[in-house]
């Protein structure tokens, strides 16, 4: 019989890239299950009845995500650059920049528009076993080891604490858990001098995709590259040359994402400050009590990783097989990372010199990432011996024991975690026997999907029970989303959703193009004029509400408005473009009602005929920003104030239609210190918006970044946009100016067309830096190309 022949193609071995690839395949899969498994159990959409989308993911990222499959689908009013929907219009890129530039966020247009909360959800899962992926890639690119243990280290890094708590309901700092092994990856091309043109391209994906995260994991990328330079490489000479390598493609990748990353920086510097907080490091029980797997807190970092990783890396100072410069460097820089969590200037560094407002161990991924590289490390030396086995848990039972008098730590925490621990030391320690090593890999793998599930199904309960909640797509939302679609003028009109609101921002979900706005690039022109006027906000003025009410409406140009009832309140209002006569410069007082007929430029309100009471057939407006409880004239219905300042402001409230002393005002709790209620004279408002419309633009077009209107002849006085003055509007040549918030250009008497488009501040310089990165990048690619 003759003997099989093996071609090399047909290899019953398979090859290092193979192996490769299977790890990471074995990587992304485990940690699929894993999520979704946990996710399951705690009956969290879209596995039960149970809400997913808390805080900013229903508030912000859904949203988002449904502007984005808008603007994917051509139904987005607006484009690249501006956002007519949001904040009666604002810029888009820097959000953009923030929430939606991963390459992973255009699958949401893959899915039906009113299955978006389903859409994210995919993306999420999808992200994080991506991350799986590339860690499991990583490992075997730095050292060879056993393709199903790169799997296993890969998806423990991706369901870490951090990973299933807090970035699964931040999905662009997914991006970031991605980023880190890619950026790890550069630096072992830096270190062979391979790949140097692919690098900068994959920095720049990583730096566009989530700026904020990729920063901390280009830190942490840099410290992993320190250390492998430091053991693989001798001499001051290629040393230095290896960082110069990596340092070159790391400012040639950033300089690529400069059309994103200067505008977004402007962006920032020009947004409503946020909340300042003084960090303050958590106690170690607290620390080491997020070893364990089922806790919670976003307060303190998620450092769990699986049980069977943290053996590894605890015991990798005792593990003999590895030269024991290795088990120096990489034990001490995984104990390091951890201490710069708890010392305040390393966790400003981390954070780009500024306390995040919300959870202070943003940087969290790096010390699991490091972790996982330690923990392979050790491996790829042989499987640790009973000895060091022993050691690390012994190690790792002093941490436990040090958490236990921390509220965070749970019996069940303690159940997986000891379990996890005894299974993974024999798991570890059955590995030096060739035939044990597929059930040592199945039972590794049992534990990590046990101990994530449970991790994650916990971090639902904490989140559901502590944060608010939103509802997912459902007939409410289509009811509004069709009414508003009905209702729909623009650009004639704005169509408003209105108040009460689904989220911070649902002009972006339902449609519209409304007042609310919620982002981290809230512009603080927008938050200050738009509060001057009456309205409401929560996060601390980073999420403006809508004003319920026709003297905005007419300022805005808001003709439909959506009512709680599902139907829709019309009214005739001027267009997008209006003049004011001449005048002298004017500003905001502190009265909103005084401050809308500033800005109006007629009277429409008048005071009530005694304390609390409005005449017979005037419209009763309350304004108390700081009251939080309810409040009704006496004959009417009770509405809720929301003032718990300073997150809260409550906004200017309408009351209904005053019948006299019969409609008091009344307060449900104690007076606030500052109220005032004024009274609106409906006919005194519509000569004032017919006298607007008389003198406003007579014809008017608008694209995706720009509006052109034609002037009635010999228009004298201001011009105004009834947009907010951002940063980046020009019109007629030049930069626009500002009336009381608004953009605004001088007219001389013979101007009879405004023409005004909007630019990000720093697109330009930005563009012209990637262009410039570009021509290196191509001088780079041509050269290596005649070396060969």
């Amino acid at each position: 019989m003759p003997t099989p022949h093996h071609s090399p193609n047909h290899s019953p071995h398979p090859s290092p890239r193979r192996r490769s690839l299977l790890g990471s395949a074995l990587a992304a899969l485990l940690t699929a299950v894993a999520v979704c498994a946990g996710d399951a159990a705690a009956r969290v959409f879209p596995y039960g009845s149970r809400h997913r989308s808390i805080n900013d993911l229903g508030n912000q990222f859904v949203p988002f995500h449904a502007h984005l499959w808008d603007l994917l689908h051509g139904r987005a009013e607006g484009g690249l650059l501006f956002n007519w929907r949001s904040g009666y219009g604002t810029s888009l890129l820097p959000d953009l920049g923030t929430y939606l530039a991963s390459p992973f966020a255009i699958l949401v247009g893959l899915f039906p528009r009113a299955d978006i909360d389903l859409a994210v959800y995919a993306v999420t899962v999808l992200k994080t076993a991506a991350a799986a992926a590339a860690m499991a890639w990583l490992l075997r690119t730095q050292r060879r080891g056993p393709w199903w243990a790169a799997g296993l280290l890969g998806a423990s890094y991706a369901l870490c604490g951090w990973s299933v708590i807090e970035a699964s309901y931040n999905p662009m700092w997914l991006d970031g858990l991605i980023a880190f092994p890619l950026l790890c990856l550069t630096g072992e091309w830096a270190l062979r001098g391979r790949r140097m043109v692919l690098a900068p391209l994959v920095v720049a994906v990583c730096w566009t995709a989530n700026f904020y995260t990729a920063y901390m994991a280009t830190l942490g990328a840099a410290l992993v590259l320190l250390v492998r330079v430091v053991l693989t490489r001798e001499g001051v000479r290629t040393r230095v040359a290896v960082i110069a390598r990596a340092a070159g493609t790391t400012l040639l990748g950033i300089a690529l994402a400069a059309p994103v990353l200067v505008p977004l920086f402007l962006s920032s510097g020009q947004a409503y400050p946020g909340w300042a907080k003084e960090f303050r490091p958590v106690s170690w029980a607290d620390f080491f009590a997020r070893l364990l797997p089922g806790t919670y807190s976003f307060s303190s970092p998620a450092v769990f990783v699986g049980t069977g990783t943290l053996l590894l890396v605890a015991a990798l100072p005792f593990h003999r097989a590895a030269p024991a410069r290795t088990r120096l460097w990489w034990a001490g820089l995984t104990v390091a990372v951890a201490l710069s969590l708890q010392w305040a200037p390393t966790h400003l560094a981390w954070h780009l010199f500024a306390t995040p407002n919300g959870s202070p161990y943003r940087q969290t991924f790096v010390l699991a990432g490091i972790a996982v590289i330690a923990a392979w490390t050790g491996l790829a030396a042989g499987p640790p011996r009973p000895p060091a086995l022993a050691a690390g848990a012994g190690v790792l039972a002093a941490a436990v024991l040090w958490a236990h008098g921390s509220t965070l730590v749970t019996t069940g925490g303690y159940v997986l975690f000891a379990g996890g621990l005894v299974s993974a030391g024999a798991a570890w320690w059955a590995l030096r026997h060739r035939r044990l090593v597929l059930p040592a890999a199945g039972l590794l793998a049992a534990v990590l999907l046990a101990q994530a599930a449970a991790t994650t199904a916990y971090g639902h309960k904490g989140k559901l029970g502590g944060l608010d909640d939103y509802p997912s797509w459902g007939p409410g939302h289509t009811a509004r989303a069709e009414a508003l679609a009905g209702a729909e003028g623009w650009p004639a009109y704005r169509t408003d959703p209105s108040r009460p609101a689904l989220s911070g921002n649902d002009p972006l979900l339902l449609g519209g193009e409304g007042g609310s706005y919620y982002s981290s690039h809230t512009p603080a022109v927008f938050t200050h004029t738009m509060v001057a006027l009456g309205a409401g906000w929560t996060s601390r003025g980073r999420n403006v509400q809508s004003i319920d009410n026709p003297v905005t409406d007419a300022l805005f140009a808001v003709g439909a408005r959506l009512q709680p009832d599902g139907t829709v309140r019309r009214a005739e209002v001027p267009p997008l473009v209006t003049t004011r006569p001449p005048g002298a410069p004017v500003s905001y007082g502190e009265s909103p009602f005084a401050n809308q007929e500033l800005l109006l430029g007629a009277r429409v309100y008048e005071d009530p005929l005694a304390p609390g009471t409005c005449r017979a057939g005037t419209e009763a407006y309350l304004w108390a920003p700081e009251y939080n409880a309810t409040a009704r004239l006496a004959d009417g219905p009770a509405f809720r104030l929301n003032g718990n300042a300073p997150r809260n402001r409550a906004a200017l409230q309408p009351m209904g239609v005053s019948r006299g002393p019969s409609s008091a005002l009344v307060f449900d709790a104690a007076p606030p210190p500052r109220w005032t209620l004024s009274c609106l004279d409906r006919a005194r408002l519509d000569t004032a918006v017919a006298a607007l419309r008389a003198s406003a633009a007579t014809s008017l077009r608008v694209g995706s970044s720009q509006i052109r209107a034609d002037l009635p002849e010999g228009a004298t006085g201001t011009a105004v946009l009834s947009v907010p003055a951002i940063a980046g509007w020009t019109c007629n040549g030049r930069p626009a100016g500002a009336h009381l918030g608004l953009v605004a250009l001088p007219l001389d008497g013979r101007t009879t067309t405004l023409a005004c488009s909007f630019r990000p501040p720093g697109l330009i310089p930005g563009t012209l830096a990637a262009g410039a990165a570009l021509v290196v990048l191509g001088g780079l690619a041509l050269g290596r190309r005649q070396r060969t």
